[in-house]
């Protein structure tokens, strides 16, 4: 398990600070309004809050990943999972692609921008007829002299809107199916790039969610990410990372509606007594208690292997799919503690409960985290 971290804690405590003073204040007003200002992500930046465990010369901390999980982890606990995914999409998914694949020129372009909040990094891997399956992928990159034209569409794409760098799948040879993709680094300011309206979601109101339009975009042959045609051997080497951050999210959010709803239960009182002295709720508890337990040494687990370069497709596939359905569980059964209050958008408890549903979708559908796992175990 991973030991105790002094200067980690230090770093939580400074986070929730932040978070304190710079959150807090604004959240439900950006939940109203369906997006979080782009000014977030240079304060994020400024405070050194983005890509930490990004090595020293590229402007990061080079710290230990857990310390940039962390982060992501202690704002879905906030109750702020809006943030927590715009953080986990920026620092734990677009930003190690550049790291582990990209060209020393790259890296030393692109990197520091992302660690200071000037670009916000997304993913583009779905399309509205493809969803997870990312072989049906219709975008395509013709290379043309020093120039890819790339023409297509990508959709749910979270930091979406206020998105400057695309780390994107495309088809590179369009006859071929898994070995014809390729990633791109595509500039949002490029002519021909246009970003679609922000998606009116059911949960995590705050996270900027778009579709995103190419148009003959011309992309230099330069920011094409590693090799042409590998672009799904790279999506696979990559995921574990992105779903080991989902279940931060998961974690973070299980252990942020077991505090909300501890103290509310010790607070509001039926029948004469108050809630958490009635056997249901003392056991409902007990038991979010224990699934918060499991799905931290899981998690933890999995951390400690991505660490270590060990952590495989199909370990993060079952991180993915029970940390998630745990954090739908446990928030369904902690909304019931609070009865009709618990419907509400007043009380945190229901938009823990409303921004749970997702993940179970994205980052690959449980059921396909399913698939994987039994794919491990019989083969294909």
């Amino acid at each position: 398990m991973l030991a105790y971290d002094a200067d980690l804690e230090l770093f939580r405590d400074n986070f929730r600070r932040f978070m304190s003073e710079q959150i807090a204040p604004h959240y439900e007003q950006w939940e109203r309004e369906g997006i979080m200002p782009r000014s977030v992500w240079n304060q994020l930046g400024e405070n050194g809050f983005l890509c930490v465990d990004v090595p020293e010369q590229y402007a990061g901390y080079g710290v230990p990943t857990h310390y940039s999980l962390m982060l992501v982890e202690e704002s879905a606990r906030a109750g702020y999972s809006a943030l927590s995914t715009g953080i986990s999409c920026h620092s734990e998914i677009a930003a190690p692609y550049i790291l582990n694949i990209g060209s020393e020129e790259q890296k030393q372009y692109w990197l520091p921008k992302m660690v200071s909040g000037e670009v916000v990094g997304a993913i583009g891997m779905t399309e509205p007829g493809a969803g997870s399956d990312l072989q049906a992928m219709r975008s395509h990159a013709i290379l043309q002299d020093d120039h890819y034209i790339l023409n297509g569409s990508k959709t749910f794409i979270s930091n979406g809107q206020h998105a400057d760098l695309v780390v994107l799948a495309v088809k590179t040879d369009p006859q071929a199916r898994a070995k014809g993709v390729s990633l791109l680094l595509v500039d949002t300011h490029l002519d021909g790039f246009k970003k679609g309206t922000n998606l009116d979601k059911i949960g995590l109101h705050a996270q900027d969610t778009s579709e995103l339009f190419f148009d003959n975009v011309k992309v230099p042959k330069e920011q094409l990410l590693g090799q042409p045609g590998q672009g799904f051997a790279y999506l696979m080497q990559e995921l574990p990372r992105e779903r080991t951050a989902i279940a931060a999210t998961a974690l973070g959010a299980i252990r942020g509606s077991i505090d909300i709803t501890t103290q509310y239960v010790q607070e509001r009182q039926a029948f004469g007594q108050k809630i958490g002295q009635f056997q249901n709720s003392r056991f409902v508890l007990a038991q979010t208690k224990i699934d918060e337990l499991a799905t931290a040494a899981f998690y933890n687990q999995n951390v400690e292997l991505y660490m270590q370069g060990k952590l495989d497709v199909e370990t993060a596939a079952a991180l993915k799919s029970f940390s998630t359905d745990m954090q739908m569980k446990v928030a369904d059964q902690l909304l019931q503690l609070f009865g009709g209050y618990g419907y509400m958008t007043e009380y945190p408890i229901s938009r823990f409960f409303v921004d749970a549903r997702i993940q179970r979708i994205y980052g690959g559908t449980n059921e396909i985290m399913k698939e994987i796992v039994a794919r491990g175990l019989l083969g294909r």
